[in-house]
């Protein structure tokens, strides 16, 4: 999942930029976490401009036909399921939560339940990817991927308010 790997780059590059700088690790990831879900939205625009990443199968009046999927069947547009939730309802959420002085790691954490979160629903409508399919549970990999994150966060925002 391109996602979840791209995030680990990201935390890796921002624990070398608080290192190098000096600055709390946390901190760093509070200040841009609230930002994060804009570029996820742009991301996942593209996705449905481009026809990639489309959802399963639907009988629901808004489902479309993805010609890149080359099959014909109407189905759920995914992509834009996903800039809903995890760019612009993320993007509310994780700034108004953030315009009031938090604990350090809270934002930090708030951002990973969320994305994990609406990741995980948004999984629901999104096809599989073809060579891997459903996986145990009959959960897809992006959700397996998001539950991590999901108690990470959970975890984050429980010490982070604790230490407060």
């Amino acid at each position: 999942m391109s996602f979840h790997g791209g995030f680990l780059g990201v935390i890796i590059a921002m624990a070398l930029f608080s290192h190098r700088h000096k600055l709390r690790w946390l901190a760093v990831t509070d200040f841009i976490a609230p930002l994060v879900p804009l570029g996820l939205a742009a991301g996942r625009l593209g996705n449905f401009i481009n026809g990639e990443l489309w959802g399963r199968a639907t009988d629901l009046p808004w489902a479309m036909i993805f010609p890149q999927a080359g099959d014909g069947i109407p189905r759920h547009p995914s992509q834009l399921y996903e800039f809903t939730g995890e760019g612009l309802l993320l993007f509310a959420i994780l700034w108004l939560y953030s315009r009031k002085p938090r604990p350090v790691g809270a934002v930090s954490g708030v951002f990973l339940i969320g994305y994990g979160s609406l990741r995980f629903l948004a999984e629901f409508a999104r096809e599989p990817d073809s060579f891997l399919g459903l996986l145990g549970l009959g959960l897809s990999m992006g959700q397996w991927l998001s539950m991590p994150m999901i108690v990470a966060g959970l975890i984050m925002l429980r010490w982070s308010l604790r230490r407060a």
